[in-house]
């Protein structure tokens, strides 16, 4: 299904009353919070580490440009080529050519959200290449037919049972819900197109300014595969992933495996510095980087926003979210979704396309307290939709109905009047102290009952005798 972010509303509806989804959602997102508070309760100086990372994010989206430049000839002093694309058209195309240069009728992909950013994949297809993901999670929803659910677990919204039936139908083996067995089987399948592959491509979790080094951080091996069995490695990474100095990277990488699946250290790092050297028997012979814009350079331009590109792609803020935990990735009609994805989607897409995603958000703050790198997501979102406001981009119900509650709360005559006026509706209506219904709020949340009087009233009657 081709979900987009205008959507939100109505996937949001579908997803909320689907009870299976909503419970796989909860037990996910309550066990990876579980994991993760487990783990961050070892490291006593986890407020300082998360402040030193938002001081170096900081000094590198204030200085990217000199950052980006540095990384570039680091990376090209060793043996790699690098491509400045200004959108995912630029990127796409690069891939392309360079699979038509290789005669590559198939790559292998390991997991990457800059390659889901720019339908990476659907281009290679219209090309004739067929895209391989490696990545079980990846894997399992290209054969489903389906979209990431969520930044770092895309098949979340999955059940092993699911799974087990999507791959007897599929694959025409033998039923099983048992996950070692699945896994088993993927192995198995996805190993000769490591073998025969002459293009693997991956994302970057980091990449070094000072040394030229990218950075790739997994728990199942299969990105290391895509970038060292094939012929050539491409490797996509946002502008916003580059950081100053090798020394940073052990900074991050205790960061990120922390708040994004509670492990002290993922199971698999690379560092890769280029393609194979001489008298160097593995790795790829060439080394392609894309520098992907698409948007970022805008948001950069914002000082209020700018820092939503201090993002190192935890997940954390999506666990944490009691919207998402409530609608499941999906209903976000994007790549990126969440309190971050809320963020990003509107300024990579446009606010008109995706205008209802900064009110996904109960602004409880919750999603900034958990950021490792401490992104102010709920402010980010409130700037958001102050946006929408400015631009009359919001309902005229709603502008106008904002309009009266903001004359009444100015004014203490017509609070007076307005709350009389209220009273006495309800009261001629029969319905008592309770709100009218409200469309598209009443129906899943409660108004709470209007005081039997006001409170100007109750202090009438109750003060002291005697104060003012």
């Amino acid at each position: 299904m081709n979900r987009t972010p205008s959507q939100f509303k109505i996937l949001a509806s579908e997803n909320v009353a689907d009870q299976r989804l909503r419970n796989t959602f909860q037990s996910a997102t309550g066990h990876a919070l579980g994991q993760r508070a487990q783990s961050v309760q070892l490291v006593p100086e986890w407020e300082d580490l998360r402040e030193r990372a938002h001081r170096i994010k900081e000094e590198t989206v204030e200085n990217l440009d000199f950052y980006l430049e540095k990384l570039e000839a680091s990376v090209v002093r060793r043996g790699g080529r690098v491509f400045w694309a200004r959108d995912a058209s630029e990127a796409s195309n690069y891939v392309v050519d360079l699979c038509r240069r290789l005669q590559a009728p198939t790559v292998v992909k390991s997991k990457s959200m800059a390659a889901e950013e720019i339908g990476l994949a659907d281009a290679l297809e219209s090309a004739g290449v067929e895209p391989v993901e490696t990545d079980l999670g990846e894997f399992i929803i290209q054969v489903a037919g389906e979209t990431p659910s969520h930044i770092i677990a895309p098949a979340l919204h999955m059940t092993r049972q699911q799974i087990g039936n999507l791959f007897h139908e599929k694959f025409g083996i033998p039923y099983t819900d048992v996950p070692a067995e699945l896994c088993a089987f993927a192995r198995q399948r996805l190993r000769r197109e490591f073998l025969s592959a002459r293009l693997g491509i991956s994302g970057v979790n980091f990449a070094a300014a000072d040394t030229g080094t990218i950075v790739i951080v997994e728990n199942e091996g299969n990105a290391r595969l895509c970038t060292s069995l094939p012929r050539v490695h491409l490797a996509i990474m946002g502008l916003e992933k580059v950081i100053p100095r090798f020394a940073d990277l052990p900074l991050f990488l205790r960061l990120l495996a922390r708040s994004s699946t509670g492990q002290r250290q993922t199971s698999y790092v690379s560092m890769i510095s280029g393609p194979r050297r001489e008298r160097e028997w593995d790795g790829p012979e060439e080394f392609h980087l894309i520098l992907l814009d698409n948007g970022r350079s805008d948001i950069l331009a914002d000082p209020r926003m700018r820092r939503s590109l201090y993002c190192i792609r935890c997940g954390a803020c999506l666990n944490t979210c009691p919207i998402y935990q409530r609608v499941g990735g999906h209903s976000y009609g994007s790549v990126y979704s969440g309190p971050i994805g809320s963020v990003l989607t509107p300024l990579f897409q446009g606010l008109e396309v995706a205008k209802d995603l900064p009110y996904a958000s109960s602004l409880c703050g919750s999603c900034s307290n958990i950021c490792p790198v401490k992104i102010d997501l709920h402010h980010q979102l409130l700037w958001l939709r102050e946006k929408l406001v400015s631009r009359r981009a919001t309902p005229w119900q709603e502008r106008l109905a904002m309009s009266l509650f903001a004359a009444g709360m100015k004014d203490p005559a017509l609070y007076r009047m307005g709350s009389a006026l209220l009273r006495l509706l309800l009261k001629v209506s029969g319905k008592g102290n309770r709100p009218f219904a409200v469309p598209g709020w009443s129906p899943t949340r409660d108004f709470p009952a209007l005081a039997e009087t006001s409170f100007k009233q109750w202090w009438e009657e109750n003060r002291p005798r005697g104060e003012g």
